[in-house]
Parts: structure tokens; C-alpha cells; sequence
């Protein structure tokens, strides 16, 4: 059966792999090798010349990992996909596929904080430059767009502002002038789908929630195959002119035979083989294996946050809630429009007495675990004002959704009484 007409559900557990060839085991193995044989002097040489594909060198390509890849590219909606060492690792080389020394890239301005450090410092340091602009006007994507703009990059729900990015809005102002939306979709798997809305590009830090058990470092990157490179070739020189490290081969020819994957393609064969962050394949093993509960885990985060959520819009001590069950205007809307079957597991909320009382709410938890991270099955809390924005003045806090008094949750999957419970008595702290 076609994948395409598989429902989520299904496609965790059955996309990409059957049985195993060599066994006919059901559960994908872990292959833990480095290298591979090759069948002949020609094999080994139409494998580097990429006359076909084939495992060569786990740093390149993994069958366990390439199951990951397949599944997770079904799942998106997207053509092909390539699985990484971090969701660092993710968007470093989504944005380095298209830009060089001297490119630029626009981007939101509502991000994690290790992608705007990456962007505003790190790229800026290697000639690319990141146009950051405010998404809540999307003509301002294309008032800092020149010739040299590569993409648009932008997460789907960025934390701690939980504001829904206006996907289409955007999409539709990059499709009209030549330039692809990339998308961080860590926070939002299987409730948000932005190929849908036009994107060009999707990106995971699988670490969360498509792992879900904070056990595994990791990332993916999926090509939507929606987007004609060819078309823009002036745009594009690192598809569409001749690559030096692959004899001369023009990506978006090179590929044509196999689909419109000529980004995907870049990416493993050039970036990921020269700058070496490739995924385990123990940690894609233990992805895969959180994978297959994805959409089971998602209803339940979902579900969970909606209740925290009406529990502490009644609770005295806060003073805002931040979620967009509960947001208003046009970000309710844009919520509505791009989040279907429930609005996330983050929430956010303010605490009246600022920062002693995030620090004292945090020391009193006794359920939640304090961890700068998101997405696990268990639920997270932490205070950003002491921790994450801490090295921030505190307007820059501010402008960037923190106040002394904020805390953001990542709610989990446990029974919802003992979640509020827990929140209730450290409440009762302060």
C-alpha cells in the first residue's frame, strides 16, 4: 500500500521499512558499522560517481537511519529526507545548502536561542549574513529580500512567545519572488504539516518530541520536492552551477532522473559528507523506537497542556498565561489556521512577584523536572529569566517574550492530576 494513503497513526509504525531482507525481522535493526562491502571494483565506483545508490560509509548514509529518514519524509508530506546529529546540525546545513560567503538569508525573529546565536554570530562570521525581521508583519520578508537572498527561515511555534508563524503568508511572498521557506517544526510534529501552507523545507531537532524520551540527540532535514530550483538558477549557484568536489556535477541536473531531490541530495553527498554531522545509527535506532508512539503522544501533550492551561487562568499567582489555545486576534487566527488536532505541549505563563517567585516555583516542583529541554514524554518546567536568557539585559528579555516572572512548561504525558497537582503545590510556595 502507497504511503501516501496511510494515516499518521500508521505511518510511525510502517513507513520506510517491512522486514528486514536479510532476517525478515519486524523491528528495524540496528546496523552499528561504519563501513560496507562493496559487490565489485564497479559497484564501488558507480557509488561514488553516484551512478546508483548504496551505503558507502556511515557518515554518509545508514540503513537504520535511512529508515528514520523515509519514515519521517512520509510523515512530512515530503519527497526525501536526511538525518543528522542535532537539530543544530539541521539548520546549519539547511541554510548552508543554499547560502555562501556573501548571501543572505531572512529570518524571523522568533527562534531558539542556540539558532539566533548560530545566525546572528556564527554565519555572520562566515560572510552570511541573517536579516532578522518581526513576524507578525509578513511584508517584511520581502522588504529585506535583494538578489542575494537565499531563504526564508522561520519556526512553526517558537518558544517562549508560542506565536503560530504565518506559514502561507510568507510561502506565498517567497514563491512569487523565487525564494523557499524553511521551517523549524520541532514543537508543532503531526499538529502543524507546513508543506501544506508552502513551505519549501522542513527541519526537526528529532531530540524532542519525535523522540520523546530525552534519551537521544538528533536532527532531520525533509525537502518538500515542491520547489523548482532549476527555475531560479541565478538565485541558486550551489544547485545549479557546476559543484568542484563532484566533478563539476549541476545538482539540479545531476538528480533529474530521480525526482525533484536535488536539494536533499546536496546536502548528504556534499555538506554532510564534508562537515561530518552525522546521526549515530544507535541514536536513530532509539528515535525510530519513539517514533512509532509519536502520534499517541502528541494527542496526550495536547490534551494535557489544555488543562494546565484552564487551571492556570483561575490560579491567583499568575498573572498571564501564554498558549495559543488562549491567544486573541490575529494570532488566534493564525493558531486556528495552521495548528489541527491540538494546540502543543508548551505553555508559558507569568508569576505576579517576577523573579524570586519563578525561582521559588521552580525549587518547589517535585514532579516536573527542571531541564532546558522540550518535547520529552515527561513534563519539563524552567525558569528563562535565571537560566536560558539570563546572559540577555532585561529589555532584551522582554523583547523576546520574557519577563522576570515567566516560566515555560513542556507538558508530558502523565496522568493530568498528578501534572497539576504538582504545579498547585509549588504555586502554593510562593
Amino acid at each position: 500500500m502507497s504511503d501516501k494513503k496511510l494515516h499518521p497513526e500508521t505511518l510511525a509504525l510502517h513507513a520506510g521499512y517491512r522486514s528486514d531482507s536479510a532476517t525478515n525481522s519486524v523491528a528495524v535493526p540496528l546496523y552499528q558499522t561504519t563501513s560496507y562491502q562493496f559487490d565489485s571494483a564497479e559497484h564501488a565506483a558507480n557509488l561514488f560517481a553516484l551512478k546508483e545508490f548504496g551505503n558507502i560509509y556511515t557518515r554518509i548514509m545508514n540503513p537504520t537511519t535511512d529508515v528514520l529518514e523515509q519514515r519521517l519524509a512520509a510523515l512530512e508530506g515530503g519527497v526525501a529526507a536526511l538525518g543528522v546529529s542535532s537539530g543544530q546540525s539541521a539548520a546549519t546545513l539547511a541554510i548552508l545548502n543554499l547560502c555562501q560567503a556573501g548571501d543572505n538569508f531572512v529570518t524571523s525573529t522568533d527562534l531558539y536561542g542556540g539558532t539566533w546565536n548560530l545566525f546572528a554570530n556564527t554565519f555572520k562570521q562566515m560572510g552570511i549574513e541573517a536579516r532578522f525581521v518581526d513576524p507578525s508583519d509578513p511584508d517584511a520578508f520581502r522588504k529585506a529580500t535583494d538578489d542575494k537572498t537565499r531563504c526564508y527561515f522561520a519556526e512553526t511555534l517558537p518558544n517562549p512567545k508560542l506565536n503560530v508563524f504565518p506559514i502561507k503568508e510568507v510561502a506565498d511572498i517567497g514563491r512569487e519572488i523565487g525564494v523557499p521557506l524553511i521551517v523549524d517544526n520541532t514543537a508543532a510534529p503531526l499538529i502543524c504539516r507546513p508543506f501544506d501552507h508552502g513551505a519549501a523545507v522542513v527541519m526537526y531537532s528529532t531530540t524532542k518530541y519525535i523522540a520523546g524520551h530525552g534519551t537521544s540527540i538528533g536532527g532531520v532535514i525533509i525537502d518538500g520536492g515542491n520547489f523548482d530550483w532549476e527555475a531560479q538558477g541565478d538565485r541558486f549557484p550551489t544547485l545549479n552551477t557546476p559543484d568542484p568536489s563532484y566533478h563539476g556535477a549541476v545538482w539540479t541536473e545531476a538528480v533529474k532522473p530521480l525526482g525533484p531531490i536535488a536539494f536533499i541530495i546536496r546536502a548528504r553527498v556534499t555538506l554532510l559528507r564534508d562537515l561530518g554531522s552525522a546521526e549515530s545509527p544507535f541514536n536513530a535506532w532509539q528515535t525510530i523506537q519513539g517514533l512509532e508512539t509519536l502520534p499517541l503522544r502528541m494527542r496526550q501533550h495536547c490534551e494535557n497542556a489544555d488543562k494546565v492551561v484552564q487551571f492556570l487562568q483561575k490560579h491567583p499567582k499568575v498573572r498571564n498565561v501564554i498558549h495559543p489555545s488562549v491567544q486573541e486576534g490575529e494570532a488566534k487566527r493564525r493558531a486556528d489556521a495552521y495548528l489541527s488536532g491540538g494546540f502543543g505541549g508548551l505553555v508559558g505563563f507569568e508569576l505576579n512577584d517576577g523573579l524570586e517567585a519563578g525561582k521559588t516555583f521552580i525549587d518547589s516542583l517535585e514532579l516536573l523536572y527542571h531541564v532546558a529541554n522540550i518535547g520529552d514524554a515527561r513534563s519539563l518546567a524552567i525558569h528563562p529569566a535565571s537560566t536560558t536568557h539570563s546572559q540577555m539585559t532585561a529589555e532584551e528579555q522582554v523583547s523576546a517574550g520574557v519577563t522576570a516572572g515567566y516560566i515555560r512548561l513542556s507538558i508530558g504525558i502523565e496522568h493530568i492530576d498528578d501534572i497539576i497537582a504538582d504545579i498547585e503545590q509549588a504555586l502554593a510556595k510562593i
